[in-house]
This record gives C-alpha cells, structure tokens and sequence, in this order.
C-alpha cells in the first residue's frame, strides 16, 4: 500500500481553499462587502506582525530578505484595503443639495 505524499494532500488542501474563497467572495452580497473588506486588512495586519517576526527569527540573508519582502506586500496590501473601504463607505453618505443655479456664492 503506497502512502500519499504530502506534496499530494498541501495541493488538495490548496485546491479546496481556492474552491471555497471563489463561492465566499462571490457569493457575498453587496452590504456585506464593507465589513469583509476590514476583515482582511486585520488578517492582513496579523500577515505584517507574523513577517517581521520571521524577518527577525531567522539567520540567512535570504529568510530576511523574504521577510522583509513579506512585511512589505502585507503593508501594500493594508494600506490599498483601507483605500479601498474607504471609497465604498462615502457611497453610503449623503450628497450635499446642490445649489440653485440662479443662486451666487
């Protein structure tokens, strides 16, 4: 009986993650996209804290260069997410009335 590499089971487990991510993205209606949006920038920012702690912890030249590339995507990515929600919640506000045309300011 041939046992099934674990290169096997990280590539299903990958596959199933992309399968669900896909129907919770496209499935979630349009009020909701707000507050999952600030969801992601908070798992993003535990991304940013776990990277520096990898970028310090390890020893070779390449693990801090990939930390260090890690904290900087993981930021990029926080910083366009608050961006981003921050578009979506001024469509939620009301518009100022327009003035009248005759009118003078």
């Amino acid at each position: 009986m041939d046992m099934i590499s674990d290169g096997i089971y990280n590539l299903i487990i990958f596959a199933l993650a992309i399968y669900v991510g896909y129907h919770v993205v496209w499935n979630v209606t349009p009020a909701l996209h707000t507050p999952l949006m600030a969801v992601t920038n908070a798992i993003s920012a535990i991304v940013i804290v776990g990277a520096m702690l990898a970028a310090a912890l390890t020893v070779t030249p390449l693990g801090k260069t990939m930390g260090t590339l890690a904290v900087a995507l993981a930021a990029v990515n926080v910083f366009g997410g608050f961006l981003v929600t921050r578009r979506m919640l001024e469509m939620f506000k009301k518009k100022a009335p327009k003035a009248a045309a005759g009118e003078k300011h």
